[in-house]
Parts: structure tokens; C-alpha cells; sequence
């Protein structure tokens, strides 16, 4: 009988030979930043590059969604009601945002065009520590969204443009 799948606790048995060689986060903070128990999903040979691509992924959703509020080309109207209540500097912050996630999808291809052990630990370490910085200052923008968004939705019902 072939075994497709493979159980949470054995995904962390594997993971913990890759995490002592390359001082790779802990299994339970990447799983809860990047859902990397969806490798017991999928049958692989080489699990760190399918933890790399699910921290990867996250990742690009995010770039994606800065992308989004930076040039909201065809975007939901949700975007253009953000956009709208944005500080200049929660803008600014989203154009650094922005820049260092384009690194990360740089360095992101560049693996999934050449597989190389020790680069996919450090992409998935880089990745991770920039995630952490990234996830805070998201946080503060949408706090500080959501603290006008009362505010602006009470005052006028004007359009994206009006």
C-alpha cells in the first residue's frame, strides 16, 4: 500500500533534522505564520522546498494585496475605500512594505528555478524574520484603518473619486 500522506507528527519528525542543520525557525511558529502542516498534503522527497513555497506563497498573497492598495488597478471597491482613509504614511510604509516583499518573490523564483538545500533554508529564515516585521506593521496600518473607517463612513457616502 502506497501512503500519500504522511501524519502531522512524522511531517515533524522530518522537519526537525532540516530545522537543527539550518537553525530554522520552530515547527509550531512556522505552521502558525504559514500553515506548513499542509505538507502532509503532498508527497515530496525534498520537504523543505514545499515549506519554502508555503511560506513563498504567503508571502506573494501579501505582496499581491500591497500591490493592490498601491496601484489599485481593477481592484474590489473594498481598495479604493481603504485607499481613501490611508495616512501618507501608512502609504509610505506600504511602498517599503512593498519593496522588500518584491525581494523575497525575486529570490523565490530563482529557487524554483535552481533547487539548493541551503538556499531554500535561508530563503525560509530571511522570509520568516521579514514576515514578522511585515505582519506588525500591517497590523498598525489596518488598526489605524479600521480606527477611521467609523469615522469616514459617518461623514460623507461620496465615492472613491468624489
Amino acid at each position: 500500500m502506497i501512503k500519500d500522506r504522511i501524519t502531522l507528527e512524522e511531517l515533524k519528525e522530518e522537519y526537525s533534522p532540516l530545522q537543527k542543520k539550518y537553525n530554522l525557525p520552530k515547527f509550531e511558529q512556522l505552521n502558525e505564520d504559514f500553515s506548513i502542516e499542509k505538507a502532509t498534503e503532498t508527497e515530496t522527497e525534498i520537504l523543505i522546498r514545499e515549506i519554502r513555497r508555503f511560506v513563498g506563497e504567503k508571502i506573494i498573497n501579501y505582496l499581491r494585496f500591497v500591490e493592490g492598495l498601491l496601484n489599485p488597478v481593477n481592484g474590489p471597491m473594498f481598495v479604493f475605500s481603504i485607499i481613501k482613509i490611508l495616512e501618507p504614511s501608512e502609504k509610505q510604509k506600504l511602498s517599503d512594505i512593498y519593496k522588500e516583499l518584491v525581494k523575497q518573490e525575486i529570490k523565490f523564483i530563482e529557487l524554483d528555478l535552481e533547487f539548493d538545500e541551503k538556499k531554500e533554508a535561508d530563503f525560509i529564515i530571511e522570509a520568516n524574520k521579514l514576515w514578522q516585521d511585515v505582519k506588525k506593521d500591517l497590523l498598525g496600518i489596518l488598526e489605524g484603518v479600521n480606527n477611521r473607517w467609523d469615522n469616514k463612513s459617518e461623514g460623507t457616502n461620496k465615492g472613491y473619486f468624489g
